[in-house]
């Protein structure tokens, strides 16, 4: 996301102070939408929202938002052997098949080869079908996955996003989060980074983590600030220890599908950074942070390194401005990245997408791919790898003329097992390898769009959808199958997501403003 120097915003008519108000990415806030009138008026109906009780207590009960399943409802980790499968498995050893067999046993891969034995298994028959691992994506913006349609011409995303910040109340957060993960597994991705930069309140991290138990898909929880929240106040630290002490602790709901990180702003307000830096070490979490999509507003990796701070638990996204002490830098530390091709395009006014991504590559950076927000990708890990590959060549006549093109094999790392490593998951998923949790996806072969398969890779990243998964697995999970989500009920995810959405335009009001008082029915 581009960044802009701190500079304070316009204070709400009515206010008696100027607060200094910024976004995510330094970009100073729309003090009229964001004003503290408006964040009371926001907190005061949080406060009476049935998604304000405490991790646990709220996670024992079902509520009226629960997506269609009885408390606690999660598909069974069975036994199965996953039969006759051309196999991309992005394991080194493995590699790829034209025809193997996968053991999957209490949520873990047991084994891979040709003709396996494994008695009481029930066989799924993959003969017609290519599998892979789950994809791996590394930053997204959940709590704003129900509007990806508030954008419009001339009200792009930075513009939505500002309307309808303060008009989002807890339930809309879990209704958001869920609906986003959902189309996640759907879509084969099976393990995202959750990258929360507009926690509000405590009920607010409570709702997005209920979700999480709700949604089934292995994530990582980036809890962050408030949207607007004045660049010299940390973010709270204080609620990061409640929901690590209730949510990740010996009853935690999520069965070690999730696990707790947190993001930055970043070094720009460096004294706030420094603060936020020292309580993140002492919890020894994950970071992540925005590097950038601008030419001025950068932060610079090398920086970082000097800092002490580089390493790989310290997630960069973006990093289009990045220059050759950054790369090394990256590489010194083994830190990773995580590139989200659609919003780079968008909003890289850097410009230079293809050059950063080929040397990225070439130096040996681990980079991962990655959505930013729905409302600027879509959810298709697919398109995200066939995009990075096209656009991944050397330009003749400039710097990147030398440089290896992005190859098949690259495309897909950087789907997979990058993300994982990315995330601290490498040797949890990422690839199709015995001891790995069972995280895999299996594609129809003989579709319309795919049919006649040649190359592996290059189907998948060419010709490969979504609407082409047949199965997924999460955890050794069948969440989906025959093409149909079988862990949700998609059409009240749907509907409760819908209602949501017409909630907070109602609320934002202006361009947003539904045309009819009564929100839509599915």
């Amino acid at each position: 996301m581009p960044h802009t120097p701190d500079t304070a915003a316009t204070p709400e008519p009515g206010d008696d102070h100027t607060t200094t108000l910024f976004d995510e990415c330094g970009r100073p806030a729309p003090a009229p939408l964001l004003g503290r009138r408006a964040l009371l008026a926001a907190a005061g109906a949080a406060a009476v929202s049935p998604l304000a009780l405490p991790g646990p207590a709220r996670a024992a009960s079902p509520g009226p938002h629960r997506p269609g399943r009885a408390p606690g409802w999660r598909p069974a980790r069975g036994h199965y052997l996953i039969r006759n499968a051309a196999l991309v498995s992005v394991d080194p050893v493995i590699g790829n098949r034209a025809r193997a067999d996968i053991e999957v046993l209490d949520g873990r891969i047991v084994q891979v080869g040709p003709n396996l034995r494994a008695r009481g298994a029930q066989v799924i028959n993959a003969s017609k079908m290519i599998a892979m691992p789950g994809f791996v994506e590394t930053h997204y913006h959940m709590w704003s996955a129900l509007g990806r349609n508030f954008v419009s011409t001339g009200f792009e995303y930075f513009a939505a996003k500002s309307a309808t910040v303060a008009a989002y109340q807890p339930d809309d957060f879990y209704h958001s989060v869920l609906l986003g993960l959902v189309e996640c597994a759907s879509a084969g991705i099976t393990t995202v980074n959750n990258w929360a930069h507009n926690v509000r309140g405590p009920e607010y991290a409570d709702a997005e983590l209920h979700a999480h138990a709700d949604g089934l898909v292995r994530a990582r929880y980036s809890y962050g600030h408030r949207d607007g929240q004045p660049a010299t106040q940390p973010i709270d630290f204080a609620d990061i220890d409640r929901v690590r002490a209730t949510w990740f602790g010996k009853k935690s709901p999520f069965d070690g599908l999730v696990h707790l990180g947190v993001n930055l702003r970043g070094p720009g307000q460096l004294p706030t950074f420094l603060t936020e830096m020292a309580e993140v070490r002492q919890r020894r979490l994950p970071v992540s942070v925005h590097s950038g999509q601008g030419p001025t507003t950068a932060v610079h990796a090398a920086d970082l390194e000097r800092m002490g701070f580089l390493g790989p638990d310290f997630l960069l996204c973006h990093a289009l401005p990045f220059d050759e002490a950054d790369r090394q830098a990256m590489v010194r530390t083994d830190a990773p990245v995580s590139f989200s091709v659609h919003s780079e395009l968008r909003l890289g006014t850097a410009g230079g997408f293809h050059g950063q991504l080929l040397r990225m590559l070439a130096a040996g950076i681990t980079v991962s791919l990655s959505f930013d927000a729905s409302s600027l990708a879509p959810i298709n890990m697919f398109e995200s790898m066939n995009v990075a590959w096209n656009l991944g060549i050397p330009w003749v006549g400039t710097d990147t003329a030398t440089l290896p093109a992005v190859v098949f094999r690259q495309a897909i790392e950087m789907a997979t097992i990058n993300g994982a490593k990315a995330l601290g998951l490498a040797d949890v998923t990422g690839s199709i390898t015995p001891g790995k949790r069972a995280d895999i996806v299996l594609i129809r072969a003989d579709d319309l769009n795919i049919a006649p398969i040649g190359d592996l890779e290059s189907t998948l990243v060419r010709s490969a959808t979504p609407a082409n998964i047949d199965t997924v697995l999460i955890d050794g999970r069948i969440v989906k199958q025959n093409r149909a989500m079988v862990s949700h009920d998609t059409a009240k995810v749907v509907r409760n997501a819908a209602g949501a959405a017409h909630a907070v335009r109602t609320r934002a009001g202006g361009v947003l403003t539904p045309t009819s008082p009564t929100p839509p029915t599915f």
